[in-house]
């Protein structure tokens, strides 16, 4: 097979022939998606069993000694791929250098695939070291048959069993075929290492990827290359909701290149197929010119109606009434702000911002004999076969779709609306078909974060502490159809919890909610809900700290109060450890010199926290406001309570420093304009994306190591950064931020 067959195998047909190249002992077991409980679903195979292999084994070790290691969920640059495997080969005690990785396809074997909430490495984290323990159990088990030794006198190291005291060995290829021959051990049976005995977990690991993404290679969707491969464009309409009404086809068919043109009906599920018109063409150079001739008569429906101006003039107006919604109602908080000594009353806003990952979206699909075969790059593969056998009635069984890498995903490509819109055009086919979003489809139909606006009020008493809070959240929902009534449901990232800090602190306290019905699509942002939450919060009690005469710090940390543990009381129902929160924060400020430095006037520190995804942030952020309001972010300090142990440090690091720079790029930049319901930005020129000279000059990551179970790191460190900068602009220059991003906000002094 030579390197253009390889390319245009399928991984499903490549795991298969590798398998079949070599005897070797496979193991694996199927993710119980209920529980996480592990079961075995068969014995470990010789070489004529392997025959009927496919991946849906996590190890297979070949008698060459390779051992190849799949990766079940999808990499979006979060650095899974290389994370996971390496719980599996510490267990193993196989030498790194010797290990394979392959990426899984979207197999029912592997339970849950869908990479998102920082939940890959926690659901995945205890099971990946019981599949390494107990290939490496049999293992032993296997030498000590052959050597004719008691198992305890057996180690196993450096892909390798060793017998210390005749100073024999054997590496795990001469084993495979012994191993192959075991009953697998029953769970309870496995030990497994001790962390101090850890000599992978928690080292620097460079992304098994890396090579090829330096370089060039195909790994990702938009790569994706098959024989007589046609390439296609989708035009929707520019207004949410919009349908098609006609469509200058005969003309778009009779340009150089193209191969078809037809209107596709759709649907009104902002998330599934919407109406539109798809070319498709021998190139997509074609493609994409013979869109620019396309004439399309719209039906802009409803949609056409909105604008964000028009959204800012309700919210205010509904500000000074009560919220549909009372999420929350303790003590007396109305009756609280009156007795106050102080109160602060503030508005905050923030706008619809897209995902803008590097990689447009993008799908591969062929439609051939009643089935589809699919590339894409996408977060949640399961959703992606769903979404077809619900809109184009083929069954599940009868899709097979393969996990490209993705460019860049925050939460994104969760959605599999780009997915419909390929096998629905692929449909229309004969050959498989590249759908291509250009950088405008990818800005003007994102799956949008949620906009919102929040009214606060706070009391503080005599004593400079916080007795009364108050918040009057207006955000937006979509019309959908549930149970054959049309609801009105909050998009994603848009609902507030009533236990959000400083929800179940605060003895008199009050939230609540009021939707804003919109044709807008929502989806989950990088840390959703949380990104702009935090910077709500954090932000207004640094208000509150400075009116009550306090440090911040000192103000926060009394918030946070004496309780161990804080139960969670609101739908989410999440439970909060004071205690670790007030470690970190405790902690970023000693590593920050927090209170023991000077600035001058134009430079500031700044102080925030957040508790998301399960994982206790700080941040404190230092800067510098040019006198004409030029910032520049000087230092952040970060530290992170996400458990026990961290896989990959320089993973692990690189998540957190992206996540500092992602949120600065957010804070300082973004923002999409809504007229007549249509997206106005449409490229990098008017929606600008950081750049380095506006990136920290300089990023601390410290990680706490506590005894707690291991949580995920790709989204908890983003929500402190925007209330820690902003903090930060204050304490150098005396403006507070309200309204987001900050370009909208006049930062100069005198």
């Amino acid at each position: 097979m030579n390197d253009q067959q390889l390319e245009n195998a399928s991984r499903r047909d490549f795991m298969r022939k590798s398998v079949l190249a070599s005897s070797g002992l496979a193991l694996g077991f199927y993710f119980n998606s209920a529980d996480s409980a592990t079961k075995q679903v068969a014995k470990p195979s010789t070489v004529a069993e392997t025959s009927i292999f496919k991946p849906n084994a996590f190890i297979h070790i070949a008698t060459n000694g390779t051992v190849t290691l799949i990766s079940k969920q999808p990499e979006i640059g979060q650095g899974i791929k290389t994370s996971l495997p390496m719980v599996i080969a510490e267990e193993l005690e196989v030498n790194w250098k010797d290990v394979v990785i392959l990426q899984g396809d979207l197999d029912p074997i592997y339970g849950s695939q869908s990479a998102g909430g920082s939940r890959s490495t926690p659901t995945n984290y205890e099971e990946f070291h019981k599949l390494g323990a107990t290939a490496r159990t049999m293992l032993i088990s296997a030498a000590a048959d052959i050597l004719k030794v008691p198992v305890s006198e057996l180690i196993a190291k450096d892909s390798a069993v060793h017998h210390s005291a005749t100073g024999k060995h054997l590496s795990y290829g001469q084993l495979v075929e012994k191993a192959a021959t075991l009953a697998v051990p029953k769970p309870e049976t496995v030990k497994l290492k001790d962390s101090k005995e850890y000599k992978l977990l928690g080292t620097r690991i460079s992304g098994i990827d890396n090579p090829s993404v330096v370089t060039g290679k195909p790994l990702f969707g938009i790569d994706v290359q098959l024989p007589g491969l046609l390439y296609a464009v989708y035009e929707k309409s520019p207004v949410f909701g919009g349908k098609v009404v006609s469509a200058n086809l005969d003309k778009i068919k009779s340009l150089p290149g193209v191969k078809y043109a037809f209107i596709i009906e759709g649907g009104s599920n902002l998330k599934g197929l919407l109406p539109g018109v798809a070319i498709v063409a021998d190139s997509t150079w074609s493609a994409f010119s013979a869109r620019k001739q396309l004439e399309v008569v719209w039906n802009d429906g409803t949609g056409a109606t909105e604008s964000w101006a028009g959204f800012t003039a309700q919210a205010k107006a509904l500000s000074t009434k009560p919220g549909t919604e009372v999420l929350r109602n303790d003590g007396d908080a109305k009756a609280a702000l009156k007795s106050a000594d102080k109160t602060v009353e503030a508005s905050y806003s923030y706008p619809f911002i897209s995902h803008a990952s590097i990689e447009p979206q993008n799908c591969t699909a062929w439609f051939k004999d009643g089935t589809f075969e699919l590339w894409a790059p996408t977060q949640n593969p399961e959703a992606g076969q769903k979404i077809i056998t619900e809109t184009l009635g083929i069954p599940k069984e009868k899709i097979t779709l393969h996990i490209t890498r993705s460019g860049g995903g925050f939460g994104r490509r969760l959605i599999p609306d780009y997915i419909i819109e390929a096998a629905a055009i692929a449909q229309h086919v004969k050959e498989p078909v590249k759908l291509t979003w250009t950088r405008e489809d990818d800005l003007r139909h994102d799956q949008f974060r949620a906009g919102g606006f929040h009214f606060l009020k706070g009391g503080i008493n005599q004593q400079g502490k916080l007795i009364s809070w108050q918040n009057h959240f207006v955000t937006f929902g979509n019309k959908v159809l549930k149970d054959g009534k049309s609801t009105l449901e909050l998009g994603s990232g848009a609902n507030l919890s009533g236990d959000e800090f400083p929800g179940r602190w605060v003895e008199n306290c009050l939230l609540e909610q009021t939707p804003l019905e919109c044709n807008i699509p929502m989806g989950p942002w990088r840390a959703p809900r949380s990104n702009v939450l935090a910077w709500v919060f954090h932000s207004f009690i640094d208000e509150l700290a400075h009116a009550a005469g306090r440090d911040p710090l000192e103000f926060r940390l009394d918030i946070l109060g004496n309780k161990d543990f804080i139960p969670g009381t609101g739908k989410q129902g999440i439970p909060y450890d004071v205690n670790r929160m007030k470690h970190v924060l405790q902690h970023v400020a000693e590593k920050a010199d927090w209170g023991k430095k000077t600035f001058p006037k134009g430079q500031g520190q700044g102080i925030a926290f957040h508790f998301s995804h399960l994982g206790y942030i700080a941040h404190v952020a230092e800067v510098t406001v040019s006198k004409t309001g030029n910032l520049k972010v000087d230092r952040v300090v970060v530290s992170t309570d996400i458990g026990a142990q961290i896989v990959n440090l320089s993973g692990a690091e690189n998540q957190v420093q992206g996540s500092v720079i992602d949120g600065l790029g957010a804070l300082m930049f973004q923002d999409l304009n809504i007229e007549k319901g249509r997206i106005v930005q449409g490229n990098f020129g008017d929606y600008p994306m950081i750049r380095i000279n506006d990136a920290p000059t300089q990023v601390d990551v410290h990680f706490l190591k506590t005894e707690y179970p291991v949580t995920g790191l790709g989204e908890p460190a983003l929500p402190p950064l925007a209330p820690a900068v902003c903090n930060a602009i204050f304490a150098a220059t005396g403006i507070r931020v309200r309204e987001l991003p900050l370009l909208k906000t006049d930062l100069s002094w005198s």
